[in-house]
């Protein structure tokens, strides 16, 4: 049914504009015109004088409402982080699990696809972010499960689940060239995280084609002025992409707006929240607007993907529509390029957040 979307200001490019109405059909936007050019045969949608912009997309969450994804794979904890996501004003997500054993990871491949196959929505596909990390940098991951990886487990796993895996972080001192390539010609996204690299070894992997890296500063190597590291490449490497956790407690919110003066376009948002858990792997435990290990460890946060949009502006002073696509247009860049999510233009998906101006998600539209 054509559907036209009016009274907002709208997010369609670099600036809010008014007078105008989103054009819809079908799920997918057709054009943006002045409400005097609307054509005859859409319903119009009154939005009550709102914004408007993108459906934010958060491509690292583990856990939502309670429910830790890696916990119990299945279909109740995704579709609990789905509508957390929602609450937060993202209408896609990449559910991740941390570093576990392979069994777990068949099974949540597994989860994944009877999520899709029972209509669930929202989910992108899985990110796993390990097992193949440098263990000197494991933050809140298992040690146990941390390992390098050979080519026939990552074969398996990629003719096990190359349908569901859709980004996956490793830490490329760790892995052979080989690996590298054929998880960057198998796996829509590959990034760099968890990581101890040199400045020269992160080159090393950019250059065999990882496009990214995973929450900028935590649990990476760190930049000094003899041995740039892992932060030293992603800043000065132009290609390359990094999600960054905006809370002000994964990262100070004056180290934010280092980044993103250094990374302009290449800087987005992730939650990388997870949910209480007390199971025999992880153990996250609610620490006031955070969650830590039970030896204090921090072990992810309790963001929305909306919060992250406003730390954005209120704290590190990122404009408004800058903020917003980093939680949008940025994210969505990384993802294959038939996934047309991310901005309001004309081809995109119908896919927008409506909010007030205290950054107060009233709807998602989806």
């Amino acid at each position: 049914m054509p559907i036209a979307y009016t009274n907002a200001r709208i997010l369609s490019g670099e600036n809010f504009e008014d007078g105008k109405a989103v054009l819809t059909d079908m799920g997918i936007i057709t054009d943006i015109v002045p409400h005097s050019d609307i054509p005859g045969g859409y319903t119009q949608t009154d939005l009550d004088g709102l914004n408007l912009a993108p459906a934010l997309i958060d491509l690292q969450i583990y856990g939502g409402h309670g429910k830790m994804f890696s916990d119990d794979p299945g279909i109740a904890p995704l579709e609990a982080i789905y509508n957390y996501s929602l609450e937060g004003g993202a209408s896609h997500f990449m559910v991740t699990m941390a570093t576990n054993s392979i069994d777990t990871f068949l099974r949540g491949i597994e989860a994944v696809r009877s999520y899709w196959k029972s209509g669930g929505k929202g989910l992108l596909g899985l990110h796993l972010e390990g097992p193949y990390l440098n263990p000197v940098k494991k933050g809140a991951h298992l040690e146990q499960y941390i390992k390098p990886p050979t080519m026939d487990e990552v074969k398996m796993l990629m003719d096990t689940g190359g349908d569901v895996i859709k980004m996956i972080t490793i830490a490329p001192e760790v892995c052979s060239q080989e690996v590298i390539c054929y998880l960057t010609e198998n796996v829509p996204v590959v990034s760099a995280g968890h990581t101890n690299a040199t400045y020269k070894q992160a080159q090393h992997g950019f250059g065999l084609g990882i496009p990214a890296a995973t929450h900028l500063y935590n649990a990476m190597s760190g930049l000094q002025h003899r041995e740039p590291g892992m932060v030293g490449a992603v800043f000065n490497d132009a290609n390359v992409l990094s999600s960054i956790v905006c809370d002000g407690i994964h990262v100070d919110f004056a180290a934010v707006r280092i980044a993103k003066k250094i990374m302009q376009k290449r800087l987005f948002y992730i939650t990388d929240a997870v949910a209480a858990t007390d199971g025999p792997g992880y153990q996250h435990r609610l620490a006031g607007d955070r969650y830590t290990l039970p030896d204090g460890t921090l072990s992810g946060s309790a963001l929305t993907m909306m919060q992250c949009v406003k730390n954005g502006i209120e704290k590190v002073g990122i404009t408004p529509e800058e903020s917003l696509r980093m939680g949008s247009e940025y994210p969505g860049s990384l993802l294959r390029r038939d996934i047309m999510l991310g901005r309001i233009a004309k081809d995109y998906a119908a896919k927008f957040v409506v909010f007030n101006n205290d950054y107060v998600v009233v709807r998602v539209i989806r």
